[in-house]
């Protein structure tokens, strides 16, 4: 019995992941972790060092406050050599990189999720433009597109193309 619904479990989850919602979603995953990482390289190496300049010359990944001194006495010129003197520290120079990183993915999130939104409503506006009837050129009636004669006036249209008319 218990084979059986080890074998049905197996089954149903190979059929799970390999649904095409659960690729897709891993996909996305893959990709947005790599974008995260650009967008923190680009904040820290390219955005961070200007503004650090322009307000005198400041690191922000050596901003940092000591919560509890290490075994070995301060000062510490950055966080990574405090914390390895077992010291404590509050690194808030690194959170204001991640939180400036957090409002470049958000921007770029948003304004990629509206140019979709915008082309997906422009292709249902399109698709929904498009022609169902035509005008006869005999008497002015309206017709089905795909009408090779007038029900009106019975004249032969021709092609039952819409550049016919």
């Amino acid at each position: 019995m218990k084979h059986i619904q080890a074998n049905k479990f197996f089954s149903d989850l190979r059929g799970f992941m390999l649904r095409g919602s659960i690729i897709d979603m891993a996909v996305g995953i893959a990709v947005g972790g790599a974008f995260t990482t650009l967008v923190h390289a680009l904040v820290s190496d390219v955005i961070m060092p200007p503004i650090g300049l322009a307000i005198g010359n400041v690191n922000f990944t050596n901003l940092f406050v000591v919560l509890k001194r290490g075994k070995t006495p301060g000062p510490y010129p950055t966080p990574e050599l405090a914390q390895k003197a077992g010291a404590v520290t509050l690194n808030y120079g690194a959170f204001i990189n991640d939180v400036i990183s957090f409002f470049v993915i958000s921007l770029t999130l948003f304004v990629l999720i509206r140019y979709i939104r915008d082309l997906e409503q422009l292709l249902v506006h399109k698709q929904a433009v498009a022609p169902t009837t035509k005008v006869c050129p005999r008497c002015c009636s309206t017709i089905p597109i795909a009408a090779n004669r007038c029900p009106q006036c019975t004249s032969e249209l021709g092609s039952s193309s819409p550049a016919a008319t």
